[in-house]
């Protein structure tokens, strides 16, 4: 896998007549092969020609494997490419246009140079995605991914000793990342303490490779269970974790390079806990789809920013050196000031943009920057390859110039 992405670094994105983006290894004379158009669901769509390099495109439903009661795992083929690239903690973004939203979904396998990789996808109550994915995806059927995207990564954060900390469907990404740390040299030198909680035994995703897993030499797995099922009385650790069981089964946890997943009330359990046992923030990793900030909640942050304001303030409502930006679908122009992000300049001046995390990570508001030049603080949720051709991510970036954007 390539080197990490500049990530939260401060950086610019020229437009793209701009300067300073030749040195980007961008690999030339590949033709992209033409594909029929897609069937994503039910929903028709044409499709574009597609990069043999990026995975954004239509995906071929390759398999379905019942994990446990409420998760499946979905294996995806992407047959215009020869291999899929990606960091093993990495994931994807699926848009489902014939559902009219988009779930950002880690890869659960190993990037063994193939170009299949999969999914795997808890059924959420009243979820309309997972619900989709579980009762209406057939193996022969395509879904629209985006990717990969993600700092979560083993590749980006390499240590001779790791600590995985995962609760329920938190745990594809580590097991994506102790895959590929058992068969980079057959799992020679690994040392991988693994702790893993879940509601009840028939909880447990990948349960049989976790029990072979805690038979490999150099690897240590441990399991809590909240409670028993209704077929099985658990006989292993029960209950949450806590700072007594992180110290027996991870006695040395300062000293290893960790990554933790899972629900928002267990990341918030955890991060004491491993602050007690010494291991320094630096060295902790997250993970987490939880994105705080709704599109709602955005335009509502727009409206009381608006009202803050007040008249003659300008669409931004704040102080200092002032943009125009011009959004080049609608023909609206919006002044913006240096420390507000291109995103809420749009939703402060009614204009309709699709966005998700507003954190950078999932990519879902990438736009084209026409001209002019941003500032981007991004959290994986766009590649070199795509800020070369001139994309940025509206809702971390804030303007430099005045700037064009093709929307």
């Amino acid at each position: 896998m390539a080197e990490s992405p500049a990530g939260k670094a401060t950086f610019r994105v020229p437009a793209r007549t701009g300067r300073a983006w030749a040195d980007w290894p961008v690999q030339a004379g590949l033709a992209a092969p033409a594909v029929p158009p897609a069937q994503i669901g039910q929903l028709a769509v044409v499709a574009e020609p597609l990069d043999p390099e990026l995975l954004t495109g239509p995906v071929e439903v390759t398999g379905i494997t019942q994990v446990t009661h409420d998760v499946k795992t979905f294996e995806l083929r992407a047959g215009w490419m020869s291999a899929v690239d990606f960091a093993p903690g990495q994931y994807v973004t699926m848009r489902f246009p014939e559902l009219g939203c988009e779930r950002c979904y880690s890869i659960s396998s190993a990037p063994f140079g193939t170009n299949i990789f999969t999914i795997t996808v808890k059924r959420v109550p009243g979820g309309v995605v997972s619900t989709y994915l579980h009762d209406s995806v057939r193996v022969g059927d395509r879904v629209h991914v985006d990717g990969p995207y993600g700092l979560f990564s083993t590749s980006f954060h390499p240590a001779a000793r790791h600590l995985f900390l995962s609760a329920g469907s938190g745990i594809t990404p580590i097991m994506s990342m102790v895959r590929s740390l058992l068969a980079r040299q057959g799992g020679f030198g690994t040392d991988i303490v693994f702790v893993h909680s879940a509601s009840t035994p028939a909880d447990i995703i990948f349960r049989a490779e976790l029990e072979q897993l805690a038979e490999v030499a150099g690897v240590s797995v441990t399991i809590l269970c909240s409670r028993d099922a209704g077929t099985e009385t658990w006989t292993g650790r029960r209950g949450r974790i806590d700072a007594a069981a992180l110290a027996e089964v991870v006695p040395d946890a300062a000293e290893r390079e960790t990554f933790v997943c899972g629900p928002g009330p267990y990341m918030d359990a955890v991060r004491p806990l491993l602050a007690e046992a010494g291991v320094l923030q630096a060295r902790t990793h997250e993970e987490s789809f939880v994105f705080a900030t709704s599109p709602a909640d955005r335009l509502a942050g727009a409206e009381a920013r608006a009202r803050a304001a007040g008249a003659g303030a300008g669409a931004c409502g704040a102080t200092g050196v002032s943009h125009a930006i011009e959004f080049a679908v609608s023909g609206r122009v919006v002044d913006c000031d240096e420390s507000t992000t291109v995103l809420d300049s749009a939703l402060d001046a009614g204009l309709s943009v699709p966005s998700s995390c507003s954190e950078g990570a999932c990519g879902t508001c990438k736009s084209v920057l026409v001209s002019g030049e941003v500032e981007m603080k991004h959290a994986g949720g766009i590649r070199p390859k795509e800020i070369a051709a001139g994309k940025f991510l509206p809702c971390c970036s804030t303007p430099l110039t005045d700037l064009v954007v093709e929307r």
